[in-house]
This record gives C-alpha cells, structure tokens and sequence, in this order.
C-alpha cells in the first residue's frame, strides 16, 4: 500500500459537474494506491500512519489538530516505468480488490476520529488542491 501525502490549504474532487469531495481548510491530500500483495493487515498501519503523520505547521499531525483528509483511490502509483516508454500497471490492485482496502482504510480514519472526504473510485475524476510549502511525501507499509 503506497500514497503519495500533499500538505494542501484546500482541495476537492470532482466528477462531471459535481464535487464529490472536498476539504475547505488547510490538512492533507491523500492519493492512495494498492497493490496486488496488499490485505486488511496494511489497513490499519496506514490509516494510523496517515492520522499521525506530523507534516503540518509545526510539526502537528491531523490526530492532534482535527485537520481533514481528502482520500483518493490512484492505481497509477503502481505504474511502473522502468521498461519502455509505456507504463505498466501489473502492480496495480484490479478494482474488486483494490476498492475495499481503499474503503477500508477510510473507514480506519474516521473510526479514529478524522474527519475524510473522498474522491469516486473509478471515476474519471478531476482533483483540485492549493498545495502548502509545498510539503509532499511518500507513504508505504
């Protein structure tokens, strides 16, 4: 399980014409991938490493301020580019398998109190953020 983690001021999601997530104050833009090796065992590290990650101003975490997270399925951190000029996705989760890590890790967040909005998994979505710093990294368990 990998996600790439922004410091954002504000972001949103949006499918068609309509916002399907969105966090309106400054907390974390989670883009997250699943690979094939990945099982309920990874849910609750990530969602724990997620929470506390301390990223924002003055090295707080969204545990300890109540900042939100905007959570977005991205199969493509699976790509894999080392070959040719044509990723490959065979380290990418298929959907049935990927979609409930995903939800299961959303699930893990808010049973620790955060407050998360989401992004549609499998949508063609357009995904808006006003990074801070900008301060991104990369997450794996």
């Amino acid at each position: 399980m990998k996600a790439v983690v922004m410091r954002v001021t504000r972001a949103s999601v949006t499918v068609g014409d309509e916002v399907v997530g969105e966090i309106k104050e400054p907390g974390l833009l989670v883009l997250l991938g699943i690979t094939h090796t990945d099982g309920v065992e990874q849910v609750d590290t990530m969602a724990r490493k997620l929470h506390e990650l301390r990223i924002l101003d003055e090295e707080q975490s969204c545990a300890s301020t109540g900042a939100p997270l905007l959570v977005v399925s991205q199969f493509t951190l699976y790509g894999d580019t080392r070959k040719g000029r044509r990723p490959s996705w065979t380290k990418a989760a298929p959907g049935p398998v990927a979609e409930p890590l995903v939800d299961a890790v959303v699930d893990a967040l808010r049973a620790r109190g955060a407050t998360v909005a989401t992004g549609r998994f499998g949508a063609d979505m357009a995904v808006e953020s006003v990074n801070d710093g900008p301060f991104t990294v990369l997450v794996e368990v």
